[in-house]
């Protein structure tokens, strides 16, 4: 594996990583508001949630999403990898809210590391990712198809 950075045959499947936790903030939600324009009371209005069956603003799932995204990048114990495209996201389910200042993080398993059939230097990586909770509560579930980069000859 290189020092700075991961390529596609550093990945086998059936390989779990984690990353590091980080915690949900109102700021994180006000901002992803205005970012999205997605201004609905679940998420922003505090007093109209607390008779909701949350009893209090939920995180937006795609906010959630974003996040985890980001995390994942991070998975501790590995380099980051080379991404060339982000190919798309499959099964994804929200199963638990995500609450302000809950502590998420990535659970995400290899399920297909393989070259790129159309494209010279890259692979195809896909993972089956698991957002959870600092009570270790499944909160999100998505599988990610990424092109990433192999290997350089003589690497």
């Amino acid at each position: 594996m290189s020092a700075e950075k991961s390529y596609l045959e550093d990945f086998k499947v059936g390989e779990k990583t984690v990353s590091p936790g980080r915690t949900v903030t109102e700021a994180d939600i006000v901002m992803f508001a205005s970012l999205s324009g997605d201004w609905t009371e679940l998420h922003t209005n505090a007093e109209y949630m607390k008779n909701s069956p949350f009893g209090q603003r939920i995180a937006h799932g795609m906010l959630t999403l974003s996040i985890a995204s980001g995390l994942g990048m991070r998975t501790r114990g590995r380099p980051p990898v080379e991404v060339l495209a982000f190919l798309g996201m499959d099964k994804v389910r929200f199963v638990a809210p995500v609450f302000i200042g809950d502590t998420i993080r990535v659970e995400s398993e290899v399920i297909e590391a393989r070259p790129s059939k159309s494209t010279p230097g890259a692979g195809i990586l896909k993972s089956k990712n698991t957002v959870k909770n600092q009570r270790d509560e499944d909160v999100a579930t998505w599988e990610t198809a990424l092109m990433v980069s192999t290997r350089p000859k003589g690497q």
